[in-house]
């Protein structure tokens, strides 16, 4: 108990900072396009049951209406083909939920070309001068896409050729896969993969790689600019969905200060 008791002194204290990490849910909450013949997730919305009325005196309530991947969200191994034996949702180990987080800044990059990818090269430049990546924990991969979240125009950033945002190149989301130990990637775009993936060779590498490794995915982190590269602890909380590719999730890190 004293290790709990130190951490919720901790957190009185503020020594140990909770920072939310997690997008706004709302009708406006940009959601992935694919185009026809491919369906897509619908966006989300309430519908009212009742409020403080003749339908519910003393009560507020509604009906959710979206998709499991909408907004902040988790990747179970099972979203992908190249995971279908793997966990759904529900199946993720609960102490996997909490683990350790490094965030690989490379936001003046993409800043200058949305099209940016992070290679090996990049990682291995990194963890030269921060340290290895930490096994059984997170990539939070920065590019400062969260600043778009509220224009879902140009949080897509797409046009005629498809849409334009920063990501993972093939050989990085392979390497990531095989040759770590990471517990999964989390990123500030509306995938886990580039705009452009749909053109490499996988498609969408990061969902096959990293998914079909058993590895997870998060999307559509933000304020991963409060954190530093290295030492926060990252908290998931994607709902518990049988037989679910993924869920909105809250995600929080926690940074000591």
């Amino acid at each position: 108990m004293a290790v709990l008791q130190d951490l919720l002194a901790a957190l009185r204290e503020r020594r140990i900072e909770v920072v939310d990490l997690t997008a706004p849910l709302h009708p406006g909450t940009p959601v992935l396009q694919l185009p026809p013949p491919f369906a897509n997730t619908i966006p989300f919305s309430l519908s009212e049951i009742s409020r403080y009325d003749e339908r519910g005196p003393a009560w507020y309530w509604n009906d959710i209406h979206t998709g499991e991947h909408t907004g902040t969200h988790f990747d179970a191994p099972v979203h992908w083909v190249t995971g279908r034996e793997g966990e759904d949702v529900s199946q993720v180990p609960a102490h996997k939920l909490v683990a350790p987080a490094v965030v690989l800044d490379f936001s003046a990059r993409a800043a200058a070309d949305p099209d940016f990818l992070l290679e090996v090269e990049h990682v291995q430049a990194w963890t030269a001068e921060h340290g290895p990546l930490p096994d059984g924990g997170w990539l939070l991969y920065r590019t400062g896409w969260d600043a778009r979240a509220e224009d879902a125009a140009a949080f897509l950033n797409a046009d005629e050729t498809g849409p334009h945002t920063p990501g993972m190149s093939v050989a990085c989301a392979r390497w990531l896969a095989e040759e770590t130990a990471l517990l999964g990637v989390g990123v500030e775009t509306v995938g886990t993969d580039a705009g452009a993936a749909h053109g490499f060779e996988p498609p969408f590498p990061c969902h096959s790689f990293l998914l079909g490794a058993g590895k997870y995915g998060l999307t559509q982190l933000q304020n991963l600019a409060t954190l530093p590269p290295m030492g926060a602890v990252l908290v998931a909380g994607p709902l518990p969905i049988v037989t679910g590719s993924g869920s909105p999730a809250r995600v929080l890190a926690l940074v000591e200060r």
